[in-house]
């Protein structure tokens, strides 16, 4: 028999089950941040910073798995809002969706974070004074502000009411300029990266009405091609930036 779908092409099956994507990324988070407190120089080896995210591009994902160890706040915030997003969205995008939705809402974090940051010469690195360019950067703010994006976009879609999040992302955007050391950057490309992989999901494919002729409904594998040209872009927004930036390190 084949599954029944959600709206957004997330299996019906799932709707009634735990969240494991959810889990699992929490699980991962819990994971890195133990090995960080075991070994402090993992959060140097996996945090994103600009100048060395072109030698080394893992960085643009690792960096949303490890947290502060000096700030168990930090961490704990992020679970809890990847635990309430995630009992929300799984269901309703399907597994697959959200999972590629948080990955690169995360990866679009740290683009974010490169995109403003101002380059620094080699110099400027060794004596401090390199910003963004030479500050690293760790945790899955960028990635739970892309759920809070898709959260968002897809209840306009679904006509339901999104005020309580309206909120929360204006405090936390208020908190990003007002306390130092937030990577406000990393916020902002999280969460409008995270909107447009929900306006692919929640505005392509699918069935746009349900009393429409079957002719008319389209399949719900346009999301993937979607996703896959937004991860392009985004990889072009990042050699753009490095290929401007050479000259400096």
């Amino acid at each position: 028999m084949r599954q029944g779908k959600t709206v957004f092409g997330g299996e019906v099956a799932h709707a009634f089950g735990r969240p494991m994507v959810t889990m699992t990324l929490i699980g991962i988070c819990l994971a890195v941040f133990a090995a960080q407190m075991v070994r402090p120089a993992v959060t140097g080896d996996i945090a994103f910073v600009p100048y060395a995210g072109k030698q080394e591009p893992w960085r643009f994902l690792t960096s949303a798995f490890a947290h502060s160890p000096r700030m168990l706040l930090h961490i704990a915030f992020n679970m809890y809002a990847l635990w309430l997003m995630g009992q929300y969205l799984e269901p309703l995008m399907g597994r697959a969706r959200f999972l590629a939705t948080y990955l690169i809402a995360a990866f679009g974090g740290s683009v974010g974070y490169l995109l403003l940051a101002a380059p620094a010469t080699l110099e400027q690195l060794q004596m401090g004074q390199g910003g963004a360019w030479g500050t690293p950067a760790v945790g899955a703010s960028g990635a739970v502000f892309g759920l809070f994006g898709a959260y968002l976009v897809l209840n306009r879609r679904l006509g339901r009411s999104s005020a309580g999040m309206v909120v929360m992302i204006g405090i936390n955007a208020v908190l990003g300029f007002v306390i130092p050391g937030i990577a406000w950057q990393a916020h902002l490309g999280g969460l409008v990266v995270g909107a447009a992989c929900a306006a692919i999901i929640a505005y392509t494919g699918g069935r746009r009405d349900p009393l429409a002729p079957a002719s008319t409904k389209t399949s719900h594998a346009v999301h993937w091609v979607g996703l896959a040209l937004l991860t392009v872009l985004l990889v072009v927004a990042v050699v753009v930036k490095y290929a401007v930036s050479n000259g400096y390190s």
